[in-house]
Protein backbone atom coordinates (compact mmCIF):
# COMPACT_ATOMS: atom_id res chain seq x y z
CA UNK A 1 0.00 0.00 0.00
CA UNK A 2 3.27 2.48 0.37
CA UNK A 3 3.76 1.72 -3.20
CA UNK A 4 -0.12 2.86 -4.10
CA UNK A 5 0.64 5.97 -1.86
CA UNK A 6 3.39 7.00 -3.92
CA UNK A 7 1.82 6.41 -7.42
CA UNK A 8 -1.26 8.40 -6.24
CA UNK A 9 0.81 10.95 -5.54
CA UNK A 10 2.37 11.40 -8.35
CA UNK A 11 -0.36 10.24 -10.86
CA UNK A 12 -2.94 13.07 -9.37
CA UNK A 13 -0.64 15.98 -7.67
CA UNK A 14 -3.51 18.23 -7.84
CA UNK A 15 -5.57 16.40 -5.21
CA UNK A 16 -2.28 17.43 -2.63
CA UNK A 17 -1.40 20.92 -3.91
CA UNK A 18 -3.51 22.18 -0.59
CA UNK A 19 -1.70 19.51 2.03
CA UNK A 20 2.05 20.69 0.23
CA UNK A 21 1.34 24.45 0.84
CA UNK A 22 -0.10 23.83 4.37
CA UNK A 23 3.18 21.49 5.24
CA UNK A 24 5.14 23.81 3.54
CA UNK A 25 4.15 26.74 4.57
CA UNK A 26 4.25 25.12 8.41
CA UNK A 27 8.19 24.02 8.49
CA UNK A 28 8.47 27.01 7.17
CA UNK A 29 7.49 29.09 9.83
CA UNK A 30 8.57 26.02 12.57
CA UNK A 31 12.41 26.45 11.22
CA UNK A 32 12.33 29.96 10.70
CA UNK A 33 11.82 30.40 14.90
CA UNK A 34 13.93 27.50 15.64
CA UNK A 35 16.76 28.44 13.75
CA UNK A 36 16.63 31.12 17.06
CA UNK A 37 17.69 28.34 19.17
CA UNK A 38 20.78 27.57 16.95
CA UNK A 39 21.64 31.02 16.46
CA UNK A 40 21.11 31.72 20.41
CA UNK A 41 23.45 28.69 21.21
CA UNK A 42 26.42 29.56 18.93
CA UNK A 43 29.75 30.70 20.25
CA UNK A 44 30.29 35.17 21.14
CA UNK A 45 26.49 35.57 21.76
CA UNK A 46 25.47 38.00 24.87
CA UNK A 47 23.46 36.82 27.05
CA UNK A 48 20.93 39.47 26.05
CA UNK A 49 20.57 38.40 23.23
CA UNK A 50 20.53 34.76 23.44
CA UNK A 51 18.10 35.21 26.20
CA UNK A 52 15.32 36.69 23.48
CA UNK A 53 15.94 34.94 20.82
CA UNK A 54 15.84 31.82 22.64
CA UNK A 55 12.33 33.61 24.00
CA UNK A 56 11.05 34.25 20.27
CA UNK A 57 11.96 30.58 19.29
CA UNK A 58 10.02 29.35 22.67
CA UNK A 59 6.96 31.31 22.64
CA UNK A 60 6.35 31.52 18.56
CA UNK A 61 7.90 28.16 17.82
CA UNK A 62 4.93 27.25 20.44
CA UNK A 63 1.88 28.82 18.66
CA UNK A 64 3.44 28.15 15.28
CA UNK A 65 3.33 24.50 16.08
CA UNK A 66 -0.07 24.56 17.10
CA UNK A 67 -1.41 26.44 14.16
CA UNK A 68 1.12 23.66 11.76
CA UNK A 69 -1.14 20.84 13.25
CA UNK A 70 -4.74 22.76 12.40
CA UNK A 71 -3.39 23.90 9.00
CA UNK A 72 -2.33 20.66 7.89
CA UNK A 73 -5.25 18.25 9.98
CA UNK A 74 -7.49 20.66 8.40
CA UNK A 75 -6.85 20.48 4.69
CA UNK A 76 -6.12 16.23 5.05
CA UNK A 77 -9.58 16.20 6.86
CA UNK A 78 -11.27 17.78 3.64
CA UNK A 79 -9.16 15.78 1.33
CA UNK A 80 -9.74 12.55 2.89
CA UNK A 81 -13.63 13.23 3.12
CA UNK A 82 -13.67 13.97 -0.38
CA UNK A 83 -12.22 10.33 -1.05
CA UNK A 84 -15.26 8.52 0.56
CA UNK A 85 -16.21 7.05 -2.33
CA UNK A 86 -12.76 6.18 -3.56
CA UNK A 87 -12.15 4.35 0.11
CA UNK A 88 -15.87 2.59 -0.11
CA UNK A 89 -14.57 1.09 -3.42
CA UNK A 90 -11.23 -0.31 -1.86
CA UNK A 91 -13.17 -1.87 1.07
CA UNK A 92 -15.62 -4.14 -1.23
CA UNK A 93 -12.36 -4.33 -3.64
CA UNK A 94 -10.55 -6.25 -0.46
CA UNK A 95 -8.62 -3.69 1.02
CA UNK A 96 -8.45 -3.84 4.95
CA UNK A 97 -8.78 -0.79 7.10
CA UNK A 98 -5.12 -1.11 7.96
CA UNK A 99 -4.09 -1.01 4.32
CA UNK A 100 -6.36 1.93 3.93
CA UNK A 101 -4.75 3.72 6.54
CA UNK A 102 -1.27 2.94 5.33
CA UNK A 103 -1.70 3.92 1.60
CA UNK A 104 -3.20 7.24 2.81
CA UNK A 105 -0.89 7.98 5.72
CA UNK A 106 1.89 7.10 3.31
CA UNK A 107 0.61 9.79 1.19
CA UNK A 108 0.40 12.62 3.68
CA UNK A 109 3.93 11.65 5.13
CA UNK A 110 5.72 11.52 1.46
CA UNK A 111 3.70 15.42 0.80
CA UNK A 112 4.91 16.28 4.38
CA UNK A 113 9.18 15.27 3.42
CA UNK A 114 8.71 17.20 -0.14
CA UNK A 115 7.60 19.55 1.72
CA UNK A 116 9.83 20.18 4.16
CA UNK A 117 12.76 19.80 2.08
CA UNK A 118 11.23 22.64 -0.37
CA UNK A 119 10.80 24.78 3.07
CA UNK A 120 14.33 24.73 4.50
CA UNK A 121 15.48 27.64 2.05
CA UNK A 122 13.00 29.91 2.38
CA UNK A 123 13.18 28.95 6.71
CA UNK A 124 17.05 30.04 6.25
CA UNK A 125 15.98 33.35 4.44
CA UNK A 126 13.31 33.89 7.14
CA UNK A 127 15.34 33.00 9.86
CA UNK A 128 17.98 35.67 8.76
CA UNK A 129 15.22 38.54 8.04
CA UNK A 130 14.07 38.05 11.39
CA UNK A 131 17.60 38.05 13.01
CA UNK A 132 17.75 41.44 11.45
CA UNK A 133 14.45 42.84 12.69
CA UNK A 134 15.23 41.66 16.04
CA UNK A 135 18.95 43.77 15.37
CA UNK A 136 17.10 46.88 14.35
CA UNK A 137 15.04 47.19 17.08
CA UNK A 138 18.39 47.32 19.34
CA UNK A 139 16.77 43.67 21.11
CA UNK A 140 20.52 41.79 19.80
CA UNK A 141 23.60 42.72 19.49
CA UNK A 142 24.74 43.84 15.47
CA UNK A 143 27.82 41.36 15.67
CA UNK A 144 25.45 38.29 16.01
CA UNK A 145 25.21 35.84 12.91
CA UNK A 146 22.32 33.56 12.03
CA UNK A 147 22.59 30.28 12.39
CA UNK A 148 20.53 27.21 10.49
CA UNK A 149 21.21 24.42 12.53
CA UNK A 150 20.05 20.91 13.50
CA UNK A 151 17.77 22.19 15.61
CA UNK A 152 15.61 24.27 13.27
CA UNK A 153 16.31 21.25 10.72
CA UNK A 154 15.31 18.68 13.15
CA UNK A 155 12.42 20.52 14.39
CA UNK A 156 10.88 21.10 11.36
CA UNK A 157 11.28 17.35 10.23
CA UNK A 158 9.69 16.45 13.16
CA UNK A 159 6.30 18.51 14.03
CA UNK A 160 5.78 18.68 10.13
CA UNK A 161 5.86 14.92 9.92
CA UNK A 162 3.73 14.20 13.31
CA UNK A 163 1.10 16.67 12.16
CA UNK A 164 0.53 15.49 8.79
CA UNK A 165 1.08 11.30 10.29
CA UNK A 166 -1.37 12.30 13.02
CA UNK A 167 -4.07 13.95 11.48
CA UNK A 168 -4.24 11.61 8.06
CA UNK A 169 -4.68 8.87 10.53
CA UNK A 170 -7.44 10.48 12.16
CA UNK A 171 -9.49 11.31 8.99
CA UNK A 172 -8.86 8.09 7.43
CA UNK A 173 -9.87 6.53 10.85
CA UNK A 174 -13.45 7.58 10.21
CA UNK A 175 -13.78 7.42 6.65
CA UNK A 176 -13.01 3.94 6.86
CA UNK A 177 -15.62 3.66 9.81
CA UNK A 178 -18.04 5.43 7.61
CA UNK A 179 -17.25 3.22 4.87
CA UNK A 180 -17.79 -0.10 6.37
CA UNK A 181 -21.02 1.47 8.84
CA UNK A 182 -19.39 1.08 11.52
CA UNK A 183 -19.82 3.29 14.50
CA UNK A 184 -22.90 4.84 13.97
CA UNK A 185 -24.25 3.43 17.23
CA UNK A 186 -21.60 5.34 18.93
CA UNK A 187 -21.58 9.22 19.93
CA UNK A 188 -19.64 10.59 17.29
CA UNK A 189 -16.97 12.90 18.00
CA UNK A 190 -16.74 11.84 21.91
CA UNK A 191 -12.70 12.22 22.05
CA UNK A 192 -13.03 15.71 20.62
CA UNK A 193 -15.28 16.65 22.80
CA UNK A 194 -13.56 15.70 25.83
CA UNK A 195 -10.60 17.69 24.16
CA UNK A 196 -12.63 20.66 23.85
CA UNK A 197 -14.20 20.48 27.39
CA UNK A 198 -10.56 20.32 28.51
CA UNK A 199 -9.30 22.98 26.37
CA UNK A 200 -12.20 25.64 27.76
CA UNK A 201 -11.55 24.77 31.92
CA UNK A 202 -7.59 25.12 31.30
CA UNK A 203 -8.28 28.40 29.73
CA UNK A 204 -10.82 30.02 31.87
CA UNK A 205 -8.54 28.51 34.92
CA UNK A 206 -6.07 30.56 33.21
CA UNK A 207 -8.25 33.70 32.14
CA UNK A 208 -9.21 33.38 35.80
CA UNK A 209 -5.80 33.71 37.15
CA UNK A 210 -5.07 37.16 35.54
CA UNK A 211 -7.07 38.43 38.87
CA UNK A 212 -4.60 37.12 41.08
CA UNK A 213 -1.26 38.74 39.21
CA UNK A 214 -0.04 42.72 39.98
CA UNK A 215 -0.67 45.12 37.12
CA UNK A 216 3.05 45.60 36.73
CA UNK A 217 4.07 41.72 36.48
CA UNK A 218 5.99 40.99 33.49
CA UNK A 219 4.30 37.70 32.83
CA UNK A 220 0.32 39.12 32.89
CA UNK A 221 -0.36 39.23 29.38
CA UNK A 222 0.88 35.51 29.44
CA UNK A 223 -2.09 33.87 31.33
CA UNK A 224 -5.41 35.97 30.08
CA UNK A 225 -3.22 35.59 25.81
CA UNK A 226 -3.17 31.67 26.46
CA UNK A 227 -6.47 31.80 28.09
CA UNK A 228 -7.81 33.07 25.07
CA UNK A 229 -5.85 31.07 22.59
CA UNK A 230 -7.18 27.54 24.50
CA UNK A 231 -10.91 29.22 24.91
CA UNK A 232 -10.34 29.57 20.76
CA UNK A 233 -9.06 25.99 20.40
CA UNK A 234 -12.16 24.59 22.59
CA UNK A 235 -14.72 26.12 20.43
CA UNK A 236 -13.12 24.89 17.14
CA UNK A 237 -12.88 21.45 18.06
CA UNK A 238 -16.32 21.57 18.26
CA UNK A 239 -17.17 23.67 15.48
CA UNK A 240 -19.69 21.14 13.84
CA UNK A 241 -22.01 21.52 16.83
CA UNK A 242 -21.61 25.16 17.35
CA UNK A 243 -23.09 25.62 13.39
CA UNK A 244 -25.61 23.51 13.82
CA UNK A 245 -26.88 25.06 16.84
CA UNK A 246 -26.59 28.69 15.29
CA UNK A 247 -27.94 27.72 12.17
CA UNK A 248 -31.31 26.30 14.02
CA UNK A 249 -31.77 29.95 15.79
CA UNK A 250 -30.98 31.81 12.30
CA UNK A 251 -33.20 29.66 9.85
CA UNK A 252 -36.23 31.60 10.58
CA UNK A 253 -34.54 35.11 9.65
CA UNK A 254 -32.31 34.05 7.13
CA UNK A 255 -35.54 32.10 5.70
CA UNK A 256 -37.37 36.28 5.65
CA UNK A 257 -34.81 37.84 4.50
CA UNK A 258 -34.07 35.52 1.47
CA UNK A 259 -36.69 33.39 0.61
CA UNK A 260 -37.00 29.67 -0.15
CA UNK A 261 -33.46 30.07 -1.22
CA UNK A 262 -32.40 31.03 1.80
CA UNK A 263 -34.43 28.10 3.41
CA UNK A 264 -32.90 25.75 1.24
CA UNK A 265 -29.33 27.09 1.83
CA UNK A 266 -29.74 26.86 6.00
CA UNK A 267 -30.80 23.13 5.03
CA UNK A 268 -28.03 22.24 3.20
CA UNK A 269 -25.30 24.21 5.64
CA UNK A 270 -27.08 21.96 8.34
CA UNK A 271 -26.35 18.89 6.57
CA UNK A 272 -22.52 19.75 5.44
CA UNK A 273 -21.86 20.87 9.08
CA UNK A 274 -19.39 18.27 9.02
CA UNK A 275 -17.22 19.07 6.28
CA UNK A 276 -17.74 23.08 7.08
CA UNK A 277 -16.23 22.71 10.39
CA UNK A 278 -12.69 22.69 8.68
CA UNK A 279 -13.91 26.34 8.02
CA UNK A 280 -15.19 27.39 11.02
CA UNK A 281 -11.54 26.32 12.86
CA UNK A 282 -9.35 28.87 11.40
CA UNK A 283 -12.27 31.41 11.12
CA UNK A 284 -12.74 31.13 15.20
CA UNK A 285 -8.60 30.79 15.70
CA UNK A 286 -7.88 33.79 13.86
CA UNK A 287 -10.58 35.94 15.21
CA UNK A 288 -10.04 34.71 18.93
CA UNK A 289 -6.18 34.92 18.39
CA UNK A 290 -5.67 37.93 16.15
CA UNK A 291 -8.28 40.22 18.92
CA UNK A 292 -6.83 39.04 21.73
CA UNK A 293 -3.52 39.81 21.00
CA UNK A 294 -3.71 42.85 19.41
CA UNK A 295 -5.82 44.57 21.89
CA UNK A 296 -3.69 43.22 24.99
CA UNK A 297 -0.84 44.53 22.90
CA UNK A 298 -2.47 48.70 22.59
CA UNK A 299 -3.73 48.20 26.18
CA UNK A 300 -0.37 47.56 27.63
CA UNK A 301 1.25 50.14 25.14
CA UNK A 302 -1.31 52.59 26.44
CA UNK A 303 -0.40 51.63 29.98
CA UNK A 304 2.75 52.27 29.39
CA UNK A 305 2.61 55.65 28.05
CA UNK A 306 0.44 56.97 31.01
CA UNK A 307 2.86 56.03 33.44
CA UNK A 308 5.44 58.16 31.83
CA UNK A 309 7.82 55.25 32.06
CA UNK A 310 10.46 54.63 29.28
CA UNK A 311 9.84 51.06 27.00
CA UNK A 312 12.14 48.70 28.49
CA UNK A 313 13.96 45.58 26.29
CA UNK A 314 11.56 43.48 27.94
CA UNK A 315 8.57 45.66 26.83
CA UNK A 316 10.13 45.79 23.07
CA UNK A 317 10.54 42.27 23.30
CA UNK A 318 6.85 41.34 23.98
CA UNK A 319 5.46 44.07 21.38
CA UNK A 320 7.97 42.06 19.01
CA UNK A 321 6.62 38.77 19.69
CA UNK A 322 3.26 39.65 20.03
CA UNK A 323 2.98 41.59 16.40
CA UNK A 324 4.82 38.87 15.20
CA UNK A 325 2.78 35.99 16.84
CA UNK A 326 -0.28 37.92 15.13
CA UNK A 327 1.72 38.13 11.51
CA UNK A 328 2.03 34.27 11.88
CA UNK A 329 -1.67 33.98 12.96
CA UNK A 330 -2.90 35.97 9.79
CA UNK A 331 -0.81 34.12 7.17
CA UNK A 332 -1.59 30.74 8.26
CA UNK A 333 -6.04 31.41 9.35
CA UNK A 334 -5.95 32.72 5.90
CA UNK A 335 -4.28 29.96 3.55
CA UNK A 336 -6.19 27.62 6.26
CA UNK A 337 -9.27 29.30 5.17
CA UNK A 338 -8.14 29.32 1.61
CA UNK A 339 -7.32 25.45 1.14
CA UNK A 340 -10.23 24.44 2.90
CA UNK A 341 -13.25 26.84 1.08
CA UNK A 342 -11.41 25.66 -2.43
CA UNK A 343 -11.30 22.31 -2.18
CA UNK A 344 -14.72 22.00 -0.32
CA UNK A 345 -16.10 24.53 -2.89
CA UNK A 346 -14.30 22.83 -5.61
CA UNK A 347 -15.55 19.48 -4.77
CA UNK A 348 -19.27 20.82 -5.42
CA UNK A 349 -19.23 20.91 -8.95
CA UNK A 350 -21.48 18.16 -9.43
CA UNK A 351 -23.89 19.77 -7.04
CA UNK A 352 -23.69 23.39 -8.91
CA UNK A 353 -24.75 21.53 -11.85
CA UNK A 354 -27.45 19.47 -10.53
CA UNK A 355 -29.11 22.74 -9.28
CA UNK A 356 -28.76 24.57 -12.46
CA UNK A 357 -30.27 21.36 -14.39
CA UNK A 358 -33.01 21.58 -11.73
CA UNK A 359 -33.95 25.55 -12.86
CA UNK A 360 -31.57 27.59 -10.38
CA UNK A 361 -30.01 30.36 -12.64
CA UNK A 362 -25.68 30.94 -11.76
CA UNK A 363 -26.81 33.94 -9.63
CA UNK A 364 -29.30 32.05 -7.89
CA UNK A 365 -26.17 29.69 -7.26
CA UNK A 366 -23.63 32.25 -6.40
CA UNK A 367 -26.14 33.66 -4.15
CA UNK A 368 -26.48 30.42 -1.90
CA UNK A 369 -22.81 30.55 -1.58
CA UNK A 370 -22.38 33.97 -0.66
CA UNK A 371 -25.21 33.27 2.50
CA UNK A 372 -22.98 30.19 3.59
CA UNK A 373 -20.14 32.28 3.58
CA UNK A 374 -21.70 34.73 5.51
CA UNK A 375 -23.17 31.87 8.00
CA UNK A 376 -20.03 30.45 8.52
CA UNK A 377 -18.03 33.69 9.09
CA UNK A 378 -20.91 35.15 11.68
CA UNK A 379 -20.34 32.00 13.58
CA UNK A 380 -16.75 32.08 13.68
CA UNK A 381 -16.57 35.82 14.00
CA UNK A 382 -18.89 35.03 17.24
CA UNK A 383 -17.15 32.65 19.11
CA UNK A 384 -13.53 33.80 18.25
CA UNK A 385 -14.73 37.37 19.81
CA UNK A 386 -16.28 35.06 22.67
CA UNK A 387 -12.87 33.88 23.31
CA UNK A 388 -11.21 36.80 22.70
CA UNK A 389 -13.26 39.04 25.26
CA UNK A 390 -12.77 36.27 27.92
CA UNK A 391 -9.02 36.92 27.63
CA UNK A 392 -8.98 40.96 27.00
CA UNK A 393 -11.81 41.86 30.09
CA UNK A 394 -9.80 40.06 32.99
CA UNK A 395 -6.24 41.76 31.42
CA UNK A 396 -7.54 45.06 30.94
CA UNK A 397 -9.37 45.23 34.56
CA UNK A 398 -6.19 44.32 36.03
CA UNK A 399 -3.86 46.51 34.31
CA UNK A 400 -5.97 49.59 33.89
CA UNK A 401 -8.24 49.40 36.72
CA UNK A 402 -11.02 49.58 33.97
CA UNK A 403 -13.17 47.31 32.15
CA UNK A 404 -13.22 47.73 28.24
CA UNK A 405 -10.21 49.04 26.53
CA UNK A 406 -10.25 52.31 25.11
CA UNK A 407 -8.87 51.46 21.70
CA UNK A 408 -11.85 51.07 20.19
CA UNK A 409 -13.67 48.95 17.57
CA UNK A 410 -11.18 49.82 14.97
CA UNK A 411 -8.84 46.68 15.73
CA UNK A 412 -11.88 44.20 15.63
CA UNK A 413 -13.11 45.36 12.64
CA UNK A 414 -10.12 45.23 10.72
CA UNK A 415 -9.53 41.76 11.83
CA UNK A 416 -13.67 40.76 10.72
CA UNK A 417 -13.22 42.46 7.63
CA UNK A 418 -10.06 40.31 6.99
CA UNK A 419 -11.76 37.11 7.84
CA UNK A 420 -14.80 37.95 5.98
CA UNK A 421 -13.12 38.79 2.72
CA UNK A 422 -10.81 35.74 2.92
CA UNK A 423 -14.41 33.26 3.26
CA UNK A 424 -16.29 35.02 0.99
CA UNK A 425 -13.55 36.21 -2.18
CA UNK A 426 -12.16 32.41 -1.62
CA UNK A 427 -15.45 30.89 -1.75
CA UNK A 428 -17.39 32.84 -4.23
CA UNK A 429 -14.66 32.94 -6.88
CA UNK A 430 -14.57 29.26 -6.92
CA UNK A 431 -18.07 28.64 -7.16
CA UNK A 432 -17.44 31.17 -9.91
CA UNK A 433 -15.05 29.01 -11.26
CA UNK A 434 -17.24 25.67 -11.15
CA UNK A 435 -20.02 27.45 -12.47
CA UNK A 436 -17.92 27.52 -16.31
CA UNK A 437 -18.48 24.00 -16.63
CA UNK A 438 -21.65 22.95 -18.59
CA UNK A 439 -24.78 21.77 -16.69
CA UNK A 440 -24.56 18.74 -17.79
CA UNK A 441 -21.02 17.55 -18.29
CA UNK A 442 -20.65 18.36 -14.26
CA UNK A 443 -23.33 16.40 -13.29
CA UNK A 444 -20.97 13.06 -15.20
CA UNK A 445 -17.98 14.07 -13.40
CA UNK A 446 -16.64 11.38 -10.55
CA UNK A 447 -18.38 12.76 -6.78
Amino acid sequence: MLGLALRSVRQRPGRFVATLLSAFLGATIVMTFNSMHDTAAADGVDKISSDTLTTAASVVGGYGTLLVFFAIASTLTVNVRQRAEEIHLLRHTGATPAQIKRMVVGEAVTVALVATVLAVGPAALGGSLLLDAFKDSGQVAGSVHHTFGPIALLSGITVTLLASAGAAFLAVRRATKAADGAGQARRPGRARKAASWAALVVGALAVTSTFAMNATDAALMAAPAYGAILLSVGFALVSTDLLRAVLRRAEPLVTALTGASGYLTVRNLRQRAPQLSGVLMPLILFTGMATATLYMQAVENDAIKASGLTRSIEDKNLETLNLIVVGIIVVFACIMLINSLYAATAYRVREFGQQRLAGATPAQVLGGVAVEGIALTVTGVFFGTLAALAGLLPFTAVRTDGLLPHQGLGIWIAVVATATAATLVTSLATARRGLKVPAVQAVTLAA
